[in-house]
């Protein structure tokens, strides 16, 4: 997590000099997007919270995702990961939601996603969306370029 920290202490900063707060819902980073941005002193002027939403029960029982939303869509896709941001920040009232949904691995996904494709989205007063694939088969690696290409997306969509 550490080399998490200096781009979560910068989002952070960001956030905090302008008020705002943020909301995380994440799945294959596992709460290390949460746990970096907590990680930074000062962190409850801007975290509201997170959820780690990694199962269909997760989705329905944190997020209030239903079958009927997900209808045409599938997880770990753009359409999927923005509706996580959106939804995260609303069910706070954050100002910002903060997404990621993949296949970390060691094996891709029941969809098809090889392992190291990942999904990552923020919502707020500009929404972005991207997907990544890192090409690598490593879990814990994979977990931490998940969260680290969330902060890029998010100091992007600050800027």
């Amino acid at each position: 997590m550490e080399g998490l920290l200096p781009a979560a202490r910068a989002i952070g900063a960001r956030l905090k000099a302008r008020g705002e707060t943020v909301a995380v819902a994440e799945s294959s980073a596992g709460g290390l997007i949460a746990a970096a941005l907590l990680a930074v002193p000062g962190a409850s002027a801007y975290m509201l919270g997170g959820a780690v939403v990694y199962t269909r029960a997760a989705r329905e029982g944190l997020l209030g995702i239903t079958e009927a939303d997900m209808a045409g869509m599938r997880s770990a896709s753009e359409a999927y990961a923005l509706l996580m941001a959106r939804r995260v920040r609303e069910r706070l009232g954050a100002d910002w939601g903060f997404a990621e949904t993949g296949a970390a691995g060691p094996a891709g996904n029941r969809y098809g996603d090889a392992a190291g494709h990942a999904c990552l989205a923020v919502s707020g007063p500009v929404e972005r969306v991207v997907t990544v694939a890192t090409g690598m088969a490593g879990r814990e690696a994979n977990m931490r370029a998940f969260a680290a290409a969330l902060f890029r997306l998010a100091a992007e969509a600050l800027d």
